[in-house]
C-alpha cells in the first residue's frame, strides 16, 4: 500500500514542479495580496479636488476666506501627502459648474464681505461613499483651528449613496470578468485539450473567425451576466436610474467591457496550454484589475504608483462610467472619456486576441 501511494506521491509531485508558472503563482500570489490588496484598500484618501469660492457680489477676499483657502491648501496628515487639491474660483457659478463635471469633488462656498448670512455652504459629491467624510472633516478642522464659529451647511448632491451602492457598481464588472473568464479564456483551453479547436482548423474557416467567434460569445456571456448583476443592484441595493438614457447608457458601457475583457482573456489564455495554468494567472490578473478599479476603495487612497496601474486598468474607466450613470445620473457627456478609453482596450485586445491565436496554433 505504501509503495503505491509513495508512487502515487512521485508522479504528482514531478507533475507540480513540471509547472513553473503553477509554482510562481502559488508562491507570488500571497505577495500580490499583501503588496496590491494591503495598498490598495483603506489607505489615507489624499490629493482631492475641491474648489472654493466666495459669494457673489464681493469686492475683495475676506481674511476668512484667504485663510480658509491656505489653510485647506496646506492640510496634511503626516507624512502624508496634501489632502486637498485646492481650486480658487471667481464666482459660485463657475465653481458649481466644475462640480457638476466632475472636475472637483466638493465646492465650499463662503461667505462675501457684504452679506449678512455668514453659513458656509458645503457641495459634495456624495457618490464616493468614503470622500465625503473626509472632506466635511477636512472643512471643519480648519474652520476650528482658525477659531471660526460659523456654521456650515452640508448639500450632498446625490443624497446619502449606501456602501452596498458604491460597492454593488463595481460587483457589475466583477461578474462581467468571472463570466468572460469561464466563457471565453477556460473554454478555449478545454477546446484545445479535446482537440476541437485542431477540428475547426480542417474546415473553411479562417483563424479569425473562429477567434471572432469565441469572442463572441464570450461577450454575450459576460454581458448577460453584467445586465443581471445590474438589475439585482436596482433591487437590492434600492438604486434609481434617473432617465431611460442613463439606462441605454448603462447598457452600452457593459457591452463594451465585456468585449474588451473577453479579448483580453482570449489573449491571455492563448498563451496556456492547460487550464490549471491559466487558472493561476487569472487569479493574479483579477486581483491587479479589480483591486486597482475603485470598486472597493476611492484610488485617491491609493499610493501613487498603484494610482498609475488605474490609467491602464479598463476596469477602472467601467466602474467610473458606471457609478457616474446608476450613481450621479449625469449622463453621456460625462462618460465620454471613459468610452473612448474602453473602445480603445476593446480593439486592442481584439487585434491582440486575433494574432496571438495564430501565432499560437501555426
Amino acid at each position: 500500500m505504501m509503495r503505491g501511494a509513495v508512487a502515487i506521491f512521485k508522479r504528482d509531485f514531478k507533475k507540480f514542479l513540471s509547472n513553473p508558472i503553477v509554482i510562481i503563482m502559488t508562491l507570488l500570489m500571497p505577495i500580490m495580496y499583501l503588496v496590491i490588496f494591503g495598498n490598495a484598500i483603506g489607505g489615507a484618501i489624499a490629493g482631492i479636488p475641491i474648489g472654493v469660492a466666495q459669494e457673489t457680489p464681493y469686492v475683495n477676499e475676506t481674511p476668512l476666506f484667504s485663510a480658509s483657502v491656505d489653510s485647506l491648501t496646506h492640510l496634511a496628515q503626516p507624512d502624508k501627502a496634501n489632502t486637498f487639491s485646492v481650486t480658487v474660483f471667481t464666482s459660485e457659478a463657475t465653481a458649481k459648474q466644475a462640480l457638476a463635471d466632475g472636475r472637483v469633488m466638493a465646492v465650499a462656498i463662503f461667505p462675501s464681505a457684504v452679506s449678512n448670512d455668514h453659513t458656509i455652504r458645503l457641495y459634495v459629491d456624495s457618490s464616493d461613499f468614503t470622500t465625503p467624510t473626509v472632506i466635511e472633516g477636512g472643512i471643519n478642522g480648519v474652520l476650528q483651528k482658525l477659531g471660526v464659529q460659523a456654521p456650515v451647511q452640508v448639500t450632498k448632491l446625490y443624497g446619502d449613496v449606501q456602501y452596498i451602492q458604491f460597492f454593488g457598481v463595481g460587483v457589475i464588472v466583477m461578474a462581467i470578468f468571472m463570466s468572460t473568464m469561464m466563457g471565453g479564456g477556460i473554454a478555449l483551453i478545454r477546446d484545445r485539450e479535446l482537440g476541437i479547436i485542431e477540428g475547426y482548423l480542417v474546415t473553411p474557416v479562417k483563424r479569425s473567425s473562429i477567434i471572432l467567434g469565441i469572442i463572441g460569445s464570450g461577450t454575450v456571456k459576460g454581458f448577460l451576466s453584467g445586465f443581471i448583476i445590474f438589475l439585482v443592484d436596482l433591487v437590492v441595493a434600492g438604486i434609481v436610474l434617473r432617465s431611460a438614457e442613463d439606462f441605454v447608457l448603462v447598457l452600452v458601457v457593459i457591452f463594451v467591457i465585456s468585449i474588451g475583457l473577453t479579448s483580453l482573456v482570449v489573449f491571455i489564455s492563448s498563451r496556456f496550454r492547460d487550464q490549471q495554468s491559466f487558472a493561476g494567472m487569472n487569479a493574479f490578473l483579477s486581483l491587479m484589475l479589480f483591486m486597482t478599479s475603485g470598486a472597493f476603495y476611492p484610488t485617491l487612497g491609493m499610493p501613487d504608483w498603484l494610482r498609475w496601474i488605474t490609467t491602464v486598468n479598463p476596469e477602472f474607466y467601467a466602474v467610473h462610467a458606471l457609478r457616474t450613470l446608476i450613481l450621479r445620473g449625469q449622463g453621456l457627456g460625462a462618460i465620454s472619456v471613459d468610452l473612448l478609453a474602453l473602445g480603445l482596450f476593446s480593439g486592442a485586445a481584439i487585434l491582440l486576441g486575433i494574432t496571438t491565436f495564430r501565432r499560437t496554433l501555426e
